[in-house]
């Protein structure tokens, strides 16, 4: 561990989390920075499959940015913000490795824009989310341009405007969330959406998701014919192949990674 930040790769499975209980999760600027190097190696290592993203404990997913750190201002934290975005990775453009959000607890500002910029998102029941800027006169910077991308209109603006906590099941019924568990089963739900993702094509995820967030920011025409390296490298691949023989043969798919 360093900065406050724990990583650790195992089948594939990279995990990292914010370890920092004492503070909420909060993220100064040495875990911020520990966190966006972490995700930059990331993105390159065919190693992993999937990320899985928490905080220690069971209070807080991630309090967002360490309050008591941050004397300079919000002017300042906007005007030096990292190119991911908050965390590296709430507005990461490129980084094509699938990533589930475990909350474990609260999360809170920056804590819920790395949230949004996560792609799955399983919670413990007693966990909440918010963006609380405007209660302290700042910005929610990153999820203003966000949260209007994942929620219809009204519902990103109540949230923004009033500053006011989601709890986890509404946050499910509004699509936030893909799964609620009771806080004992969140390792065991996490679990079954790795080994979901890890039963795919890595090529074909990291183009699907590639893919994905191009179109989400682009017409979608636009996107639908963009041929990109790794559109071409997962068409064209041996696990291309792969996956179509082990279905004709009715067998697992058995994935190399090229």
């Amino acid at each position: 561990m360093a900065n406050g930040i724990d990583y650790r790769l195992k089948d594939g499975v990279a995990t990292v989390t914010i370890d920092r209980p004492e503070r909420m999760n909060a993220v100064d600027s040495a875990a911020e920075r520990e966190l966006d190097g972490i995700w930059g190696r990331l993105e390159n290592d065919r190693d992993v499959r999937c990320v899985v993203l928490t905080g220690a404990g069971e209070r807080a997913f991630s309090a967002g940015a360490d309050m008591k750190e941050e004397s300079k201002g919000g002017l300042h934290y906007w005007s030096n913000a990292t190119e991911g975005g908050f965390g590296g990775i709430s507005m990461r453009q490129g980084f094509n490795v699938p990533v589930i959000a475990r909350v474990n607890g609260l999360a809170m500002g920056g804590g819920f824009e790395m949230v949004l910029g996560c792609d799955i998102v399983v919670a413990a029941d007693h966990a909440s989310f918010a963006l609380p800027e405007a209660k302290v006169g700042r910005l929610p910077l990153d999820g203003m341009h966000t949260l209007p991308r994942r929620l219809p209109w009204s519902r990103a603006m109540e949230l923004m405007l009033t500053g006011n906590r989601l709890p986890a099941a509404r946050a499910l019924e509004w699509g936030l969330v893909n799964e609620v568990v009771p806080g004992a089963d969140l390792d065991a739900a996490v679990d079954k959406w790795t080994q979901a993702l890890a039963a795919c094509a890595p090529l074909s995820l990291r183009a699907i998701k590639q893919a994905a967030n191009e179109a989400a920011t682009a017409e979608a025409w636009e996107g639908r014919n963009s041929m990109t390296g790794w559109l071409a490298a997962a068409l064209q691949s041996e696990d291309s192949d792969e996956g179509v023989t082990a279905f004709l043969e009715k067998r697992p798919p058995v994935w190399k990674g090229r």
